[in-house]
């Protein structure tokens, strides 16, 4: 690293200034890996609230507990090398001191492994890049300093002089590696999902390409200073603006991927969306249908009733009772069983109770729709659809299964529960509060939950989600109007 040898106290810098780097480097890479570590847990149907809760916070102190074996390894791993002063390129010695936090991580957090690959080779290339930009600003700044009239005249300034580089170094080098590991944290969104083969190549190209393009301008350099024998402030120049590229390219690289990504996702709940829409049209046309199937009777009510008259005035009871009954199921199949108040949210119950049935899922409803609570219809329908199609398709096979949806009202506070059961293991994000998306789940618990949260949100309300004894309950809660 830096070249020159002292004695005394300089000599103790020089040797401890390497450690000190490492212990900079590890706690970086700690902080910067611990929220991929804590950003799922699983829980399972069994869980109550508070065993989810009690889990949710275990998993931030494995978390933590995780990322600091990580660390660790890394800075004992270039200890060891380089007490034993041990012979080894500087790539080598990275190389292994990165592989050791990979295993280290990995024994800590059993899951997507290629993520944490993706970790490792960002740390292995950011500090490499960090350290080489500080390195020469170092050198440049030094021998500016050190060929000022003010140090040639005052010889023994010479060591505060390099105690002070040495600590503007470590302050550049723990910038540049903060900074950077910070970015990728933060621009990467999606910590929680599964990292594909195609993904993990093309989120390291920039890294591993970036790293072995300074290797080459690294190996000429040398190369021209062995031949002319000496250096050009050019070339160090040229590896300062290289390694800068190349940070600031990783950087970009894992936005643009993000960014491609939440457009697809935002395809994707556009899509859902717009299928929800024309459900909701259908359940529209269906109110139509069901208000002209009443105007018809109320304009044949009049017959109906002459027609009971005469069948009472002639004393045939059992006739007119006959006729009475089936004009009453004719009602009734014209006004619909769920009874909720409004037409709206009626029709999607009716629809969803059928479906329920098919699937032989006992459906229970107490809902009724707050009126004059200024609460759109079209927006209560939105959080219907979505959570009872969840929990259509989450609803675990077997005996005992169930359906139910209550809401309540009190004051300004209008509350919608919808409980299934549910005996199967969610992924749930630590920071939403959410069941995690996955490829697997998407379309189910994926996209209908962040829609029904959107809604609740239109009206200062919120969603909670839990699961306790063998059930998935969600709670919608909306904030009436005066």
């Amino acid at each position: 690293m830096l070249q020159e040898e002292f004695r005394g106290i300089d000599g103790l810098v020089y040797y401890f200034l390497p450690i000190m780097e490492c212990a900079i480097r590890s706690y970086c890479f700690c902080r910067f890996v611990q929220p991929f570590l804590a950003s799922a847990v699983t829980a399972h149907g069994s869980c109550s609230q508070e065993a989810m809760e009690t889990s949710l916070q275990n998993s931030r102190k494995e978390a933590k507990k995780g990322a600091a074996l990580g660390g660790a390894a890394y800075f004992l791993t270039m200890l060891m090398i380089y007490t034993m002063r041990l012979s080894m390129d500087a790539y080598v010695i990275y190389g292994l001191a990165s592989l050791a936090m990979f295993l280290a991580i990995c024994r800590m957090d059993r899951r997507n492994y290629r993520q944490k690959a993706f970790l490792v080779i960002i740390c292995f290339s950011l500090s490499w890049f960090a350290a080489s930009m500080a390195e020469i600003l170092y050198d440049f700044l030094y021998d500016s300093a050190t060929n000022t009239d003010y140090m040639q005249s005052h010889p023994e300034m010479s060591l505060a002089l390099y105690l002070l580089m040495c600590a503007f170094y470590l302050a550049l080098e723990t910038a540049f590696t903060a900074a950077g590991t910070w970015q990728v944290a933060r621009v990467y969104r999606d910590k929680e999902d599964e990292m594909g083969r195609k993904e993990l190549a093309m989120l390291s190209f920039p890294s591993l390409t970036g790293v072995t393009g300074y290797e080459i301008m690294r190996y000429y350099r040398r190369f021209y200073v062995l031949e002319t024998g000496r250096m050009e402030r050019s070339y160090d120049s040229l590896t300062l603006l290289f390694c800068a590229i190349s940070s600031i390219a990783i950087i970009v690289a894992i936005r643009l991927y993000q960014g491609i990504r939440l457009t697809q996702e935002e395809r994707q709940q556009g899509k859902l969306l717009e299928e929800q829409l024309g459900s909701i049209r259908r359940h529209i046309r269906q109110v139509e249908s069901l208000y002209q199937d009443i105007r018809s009777l109320r304009h044949d009510m009049t017959n109906h009733i002459l027609t009971l008259e005469r069948l009472y005035e002639k004393k045939e009871t059992a006739a007119a009772q006959a006729y009475s009954k089936g004009l009453k199921a004719q009602l009734a199949q014209a006004a619909g069983g769920a009874g909720s108040g409004n037409p709206v949210t009626d029709v999607i119950l009716q629809e969803f109770a059928k479906e329920a049935e098919k699937k032989d899922i006992l459906f229970r409803s107490e809902f009724y729709y707050p009126k004059g609570a200024g609460i759109d219809a079209f927006d209560v329908s939105i959080i219907l659809h979505n959570a009872l199609q969840n929990a259509l398709e989450n609803t675990e096979s077997g005996t005992g299964r169930e359906i139910s949806i209550v809401s309540y009202r009190r004051d300004n506070a209008y509350l919608i529960e919808i409980r299934n059961s549910y005996m199967g293991s969610l992924r749930w994000n630590a920071e939403s509060g959410l069941p995690a998306t996955s490829k697997e789940q998407a379309g189910s618990h994926g996209y209908g939950l962040p829609n029904i949260r959107k809604v609740a949100g239109k009206y200062a309300g919120d969603i909670d989600v839990a699961i306790r004894d063998g059930v998935f309950c969600l709670c919608v809660l909306l904030i009436a109007g005066e």
